[in-house]
């Protein structure tokens, strides 16, 4: 059975990691967009700055899945490993979880970022 308090710092918790998801999404929209403009500016046509700075930002992101299923698949052995062995690392299978859904955020925010700034760009051009 869940008690009040502890559902309430369950939601809590859960908008805190949405809002951390949320801003690395507006980040990597922001730096897609300002890649493409840079690209655009030291001369690459719109599609081929779009098509790089979207490349980009979706290796960012299947990065981050390949960390998140690596997390999942060995997290739990690597914390038994650490306490096994003593070390005084903090690594923990729920922060490597949380930093690549960060960096997924980041990836996803850059190829939207790309694709609204493509859309920006290329009307202007």
């Amino acid at each position: 059975m869940v008690s009040g308090d502890s559902a309430n710092g369950d939601a809590s918790v859960l908008r805190q990691r949405a809002r951390e998801v949320g801003r690395a999404t507006l980040l990597g929209a922001g730096l897609g967009a300002f890649g493409l403009v840079v690209l655009v500016a030291t001369g690459e046509p719109v599609d081929v700055a779009s098509e790089t700075v979207f490349a980009v930002g979706a290796l960012v992101f299947g990065f981050s899945l390949l960390g998140w299923s690596g997390t999942v698949f060995a997290g739990r052995g690597i914390e038994h490993f650490q306490r096994h062995v003593g070390g005084r690392s903090d690594w923990s299978a729920a922060d490597s979880r949380q930093a690549m859904a960060v960096l997924g955020g980041v990836g996803v925010g850059g190829m939207v970022g790309a694709s609204l700034a493509t859309v920006v760009v290329g009307s202007l051009a």
